[in-house]
């Protein structure tokens, strides 16, 4: 039995919840990674998954050895990448988790230079809507968070921006162009429906120039979706106001397929972060990664019409 394949392959069948997805992501025949599992269970002399015909579940003692198996494979992992550092070459598979805007707009378009300087270390990004609760999971996670983020997370801070309150021009010249937060009254608002801190119900903004006390409008809500790429669709094609990224919107608001309404005000700031499982141990891969993305970058981002997010 090849021990280690076998400890790589169940870890691979808890993170993905099932054999088949676990052979889909490792390039293995579905009957391979059960057995593989199976001979470890047999080495071990215990079971570590209850199978069903619906799902699979660890048992205690597979959620036991899991835990401590993470912490091998890391340091595993950890070690190959300072032997590869002797000949300036990283190598591997970094696994990575973020939300799927920041997947398709912040990282999609760096994998090419990223891919060129290290032809041999493979980028495997996970989309998750809520990357948070899995950030012991992955080598790298990718979120962003609002102003006064604070919880218990090794994250550092890659990038800080905005959200701008946009509509389209065919929009606009059908419901009218709001000149006080108060206007928004009358107009539909495509709202961002953050299910993890419940959303805000009311529209609230901040003066841009800092200064001044926020306020909030009872916008009516036309359309909400926990995607912020649902809602910049809906916004170009004349569906109401929405917060937008400075960054994702700058490009439309140039070429006039968008206004910024109320330029005076802001719907808040976020910083986009990059999340470590832990401040010991760290690969060489993930600093190399991380590094990378604080290199100028063409900027602002287009939106890339027909992605699936």
């Amino acid at each position: 039995m090849d021990r280690l394949q076998s400890m790589k392959v169940f870890q691979r069948v808890a993170d993905e919840g099932s054999f088949a997805a676990a052979a889909r992501a490792l390039d293995l025949s579905p009957a391979a990674v059960t057995r593989l599992v199976s001979d470890l269970e047999r080495h071990l002399g215990t079971r570590l998954l209850q199978r069903t015909t619906r799902r699979i579940a660890l048992t205690e003692a597979g959620d036991h050895y899991l835990t401590r198996l993470r912490a091998i494979l890391q340091e595993l992992d950890e070690a190959e990448s300072a032997a590869s550092a002797h000949s300036r070459e990283l190598r591997g598979v970094l696994h990575i988790v973020s939300t799927p805007v920041l997947a398709s707009y912040f990282l999609a378009p760096r994998v090419a230079t990223w891919s060129r300087r290290h032809p041999r270390l493979v980028l495997d990004i996970t989309v998750d809507a809520a990357p948070q609760s899995r950030v012991e999971e992955f080598d790298l996670t990718f979120l962003i968070e609002e102003e006064n983020f604070d919880a218990n997370l090794v994250a550092r801070p890659l990038m800080h921006g905005e959200w701008l309150l946009c509509a389209s021009p065919a929009y606009l010249a059908r419901a009218g162009t709001p000149k006080v937060p108060k206007d928004l009254r009358e107009h539909h608002w495509l709202r961002l429906h953050q299910q993890r801190r419940g959303g805000g119900r009311r529209l609230r903004l901040l003066p841009a120039d800092g200064s001044g006390e926020a306020v909030e409008v009872d916008a009516p809500v036309a359309l909400q979706s926990q995607h912020s790429d649902v809602l910049h669709r809906a916004a170009l094609d004349g569906a109401g106001v929405a917060l937008l990224s400075r960054v994702l919107s700058a490009p439309q608001i140039a070429s006039g397929e968008l206004v910024q309404v109320l330029p005076d005000w802001v719907g808040g700031r976020y910083t986009l972060y990059g999340a470590l499982p832990t401040r010991q141990l760290v690969p060489a891969r993930s600093h190399a990664f991380l590094e990378f993305l604080r290199e100028p970058f063409e900027s602002p981002l287009p939106l890339m019409r027909g992605v699936a997010v």
